[in-house]
């Protein structure tokens, strides 16, 4: 049986398009309406790389990879076109170790490799291997290191104790 009011009592932007505004967790996980939840990123900020990065590295601290994504993907949908690979790949990172960080082993370590290869590209296609202060190597090898222990049972992880620093020469 269906709710036939549920169309309804969609949450809504100004625009009309569907918006969820459940509460979510530290880990973007929605609660129930009424619940306490973690404040949300707002959607579609226009930022400076520097300013992406930096914002995205306190959410990573702060073990709220979840945020962090959304943080990547307002870059990956707003930055230049030669960008949004970057972009693209750093936000399937922060959304691999979210998944890692929920207990989706599979979920989790499937996206950090894939955002690893996303990096990786990028970086071998422009030759840069240090945009905005970020070591890409060194994020890959994390987001693979990750990805076997999260697949050898590591169970839930930490998103505190695994969160990556960004900044060359910063990673855990």
């Amino acid at each position: 049986m269906t709710n036939a009011g549920a169309s309804d009592a969609r949450d809504r932007d100004a625009d009309g398009r569907a918006r969820n505004a459940r509460p979510r967790d530290g880990l973007g996980r929605p609660l129930p309406y009424g619940a306490q939840g973690v404040p949300r990123q707002p959607e579609g900020v226009v930022r400076a790389p520097d300013e992406t990065v930096a914002e995205a590295q306190a959410l990573l601290d702060a073990g709220r990879p979840f945020h962090a994504h959304e943080v990547f993907e307002d870059a990956w949908k707003s930055g230049p076109e030669d960008e949004r690979a970057l972009w693209r790949g750093l936000a399937q990172l922060a959304v691999g170790l979210t998944h890692a960080a929920r207990g989706n082993a599979v979920g989790g370590a499937r996206l950090l490799r894939r955002g690893a290869g996303a990096v990786e590209a990028w970086e071998k296609a422009r030759g840069e291997d240090r945009p905005y202060g970020m070591d890409l190597a060194g994020l890959a090898r994390w987001a693979r290191e990750l990805a076997r222990r999260v697949e050898r049972g590591a169970g839930p992880v930490d998103p505190v104790a695994e969160a990556p620093r960004l900044g060359w020469g910063e990673l855990h």
